[in-house]
């Protein structure tokens, strides 16, 4: 499997020198935000990582490779191109024999990072079982990834429109920890709080390294959710990101719009009912979430 694997410098580097890096995915940047926000967002959490003590690999798909770690051209192409695909396990045997450039969901993302040996990857928000599951079967392969993949998650909880009841339902089945940083409840996204509590709480980067690390050394295959609740100044109000939720997905319907695509649909429908303010949120979290995974993975060693 290494023959598809291609490391930039400073990850490469990093991996000779033992120090800690850190996955990122690239789907937030080419299907999840604007140009050129993207790639300055891009950018700037590459840039926290560092300044956090670790090596920041953003993850794509490029000439039939899988990159670990993006130049900064790379970057600026990735996000300023069309016709991008977005890759989840399904779909990598595929666009990697026929070198298509493709932008790496959290599922996706596991998987490259684990053929990396990297054992920490940040994100905004990760997948989960949509909205009226019992009868359209929607559940997103990160879920299923999270219980085989030995890579953990930091999140800001799963995207506030998906059924988080079920989510936390489907996580305790596969037996994957969802472990809350300074909170006992799922964040959802936007919100820091939701009605649905964590598995376990931890106060500090040193317990949930250490609870990894003991869940790996005992053979529990499968990776953890770090809840990471975003900063409580770039929050936004429950009932009202709630409301505007509903909105989206009662038009989502009406335009008979679901699987893969119900997800950028909903995202991008939410930016504009806020009129932009989800956007600034999802950026604030994803910077948040690079931080503690940094850290944990300074701490993991």
């Amino acid at each position: 499997m290494k023959q598809y694997l291609t490391f930039s410098e400073e990850v490469l580097a990093a991996k000779e020198n033992n120090q800690p890096v850190v996955a990122l995915e690239s789907t937030i940047i080419s299907h999840g935000m604007p140009y050129p926000k993207n790639v300055e967002t891009a950018r700037f959490v590459e840039k926290l990582i560092r300044d956090n003590g670790a090596v920041p690999a953003t993850i794509a798909l490029m000439d039939g490779k899988i990159k670990i770690g993006l130049s900064d051209d790379e970057l600026e192409c990735l996000g300023n191109s069309k016709g991008v695909a977005k890759a989840s396990r399904r779909d990598l045997p595929y666009l990697l024999a026929t070198k298509q450039t493709g932008a790496t969901t959290v599922a996706a993302t596991m998987i490259c990072a684990e053929l990396a040996d990297i054992k920490i990857f940040a994100t905004g928000g990760i997948g989960g079982v949509h909205r009226g599951a019992e009868t359209t079967m929607d559940i997103s392969a990160d879920l299923e990834e999270l219980s085989k993949t030995n890579v953990a998650v930091v999140c800001a909880g799963a995207k506030s429109i998906l059924d988080l009841g079920l989510t936390l339902e489907y996580l305790e089945t596969q037996g994957v920890p969802v472990i809350g940083y300074e909170t006992d409840v799922l964040p959802a996204f936007y919100t820091r709080t939701s009605e649905f509590p964590v598995n376990f709480r931890a106060n500090d980067v040193q317990t949930v390294a250490n609870t990894l690390k003991t869940k790996w050394d005992l053979n529990l295959n499968g990776g953890a959710v770090i809840a990471n609740p975003i900063p409580e100044e770039h929050a936004m109000p429950e009932e009202e990101i709630t409301s505007i939720i509903e909105t989206a997905l009662q038009e989502a319907e009406e335009n008979n719009i679901h699987g893969k695509d119900v997800t950028p649909f909903l995202l991008g429908k939410v930016v504009e009912l806020t009129e932009g303010k989800s956007l600034e949120a999802n950026i604030e979290l994803v910077k948040n979430n690079a931080i503690l995974g940094a850290k944990l993975a300074v701490q993991l060693g």
